[in-house]
């Protein structure tokens, strides 16, 4: 079965959301996420989604993406999350390809990447909440135990 394209992904997109919302009825709110990347991508998201996640590219830089952020807060206010799959230099498998060149990443200053120390990453986080408005962050689990520790520190905060 070969993919549909784009403009069809997304009216489906659309019209499942609609048949959630239909069945949540008017006392319940399922939340949607959504990934995007286009223009028309994140204009259904602004539409329809709760929680609104970037793709990205490990060498995209953080202006790109806070451009898009930024962009997407004009048209709604919805929850923004940034998925990392880079903390200082492992690489989630299931969030990059494992080629993934964590330096380029660092030095492109991309939002897919995380210092491995705790303190160094919480004060990232924070930056990011500060700055671009992210309010979720996605990690693999690949990371949860290098991840405790800036929990912990964002936790005494």
């Amino acid at each position: 079965m070969s993919a549909a394209p784009p403009h069809e992904r997304l009216a489906r997109i659309r019209e499942t959301v609609r048949r959630l919302r239909d069945f949540d009825g008017p006392d319940r709110h399922t939340p949607v996420a959504m990934a995007v990347r286009g223009p028309k991508a994140r204009a259904l998201a602004a539409e329809v989604a709760d929680t609104v996640t970037f793709v990205q590219a490990p060498d995209e830089s953080r202006a790109e993406v806070t451009r898009l952020a930024r962009d997407l807060s004009t048209i709604r206010d919805v929850e923004l999350a940034n998925a990392v799959s880079v903390i200082g230099d492992r690489v989630a498998p299931h969030m990059a390809p494992p080629d993934t060149d964590t330096a380029a990443a660092r030095a492109a200053d991309s939002l897919v990447t995380l210092p491995d120390d705790p303190a160094a990453a919480a004060e990232e986080i924070q930056r990011r909440r500060e700055e671009i408005g992210f309010s979720c962050f996605v990690i693999g689990a690949d990371f949860a135990d290098t991840f405790a520790p800036v929990v912990a520190k964002l936790s005494a905060r």
